[in-house]
């Protein structure tokens, strides 16, 4: 009786792959992280890639929901801090940190996997920009509930402020991906709360 041959090995864990794949696309970006990369780094061949997580395009936004998965909740904790500047601090704070580990890439995986794309991953890039665009407009609808509870002046731009905190924080990933330490990215923020209205 032949033996029946196995695709993959049993002790094959998908989401240690996913974990893998998560961090050649962090430090490379989606269009940077070639199929040879990514199978080698989460041990498996291009076959069974396929049959796991289909093509590289969704194998990159399972990814991103792993990446969302333990990054989100900074901006939702951010989000319940009780004043604006409360919110701004430590989300920009937290992402500087985050986007130093020692263990992870530097930088953000949104960002990262944005950059460079050609029009073949412009329905990647699109998404992520739909990302980014949606935690902007959380920010500005925290900052607009600030202004009726009389946290911030009435003249406040709501809209501008959140798109200036975004440029930050993204500029940020940028800066921590090509070198930049904690600590200089920690004295960025510092100079984004100097700024904050009445500071």
């Amino acid at each position: 009786m032949k033996e029946r041959k196995i695709g993959r090995p049993r002790t094959f864990d998908a989401d240690q792959a996913l974990d893998k794949a998560m961090k050649v696309f962090w430090e490379k970006g989606y269009e940077g992280s070639s199929l040879p990369e990514l199978t080698e780094a989460m041990g498996m061949n291009r076959p069974s890639l396929y049959a796991v997580f289909g093509n590289k395009e969704n194998l990159f936004r399972r990814a991103l929901e792993r990446y969302g998965a333990t990054h989100d909740p900074l901006f939702d904790a951010a989000l319940e801090q009780k004043t604006a500047r409360a919110v701004v601090e430590h989300f920009l704070r937290g992402n500087a940190d985050a986007q130093t580990e020692d263990e992870n890439p530097h930088g953000c995986l949104v960002i990262n996997g944005a950059l460079a794309c050609s029009d073949d991953a412009l329905p990647i890039r699109n998404s992520l920009i739909e990302r980014r665009a949606a935690a902007e407009a959380r920010l500005c609808r925290r900052f607009e509930r600030a202004k009726e509870e009389g946290d911030l002046p009435a003249d406040f731009c709501a809209v501008q402020m959140a798109r200036y905190v975004m440029t930050m924080s993204n500029g940020m990933a940028v800066q921590a991906a090509a070198g930049a330490t904690r600590q200089q990215l920690q004295q960025v923020v510092d100079q984004v709360l100097r700024g904050w209205p009445g500071a």
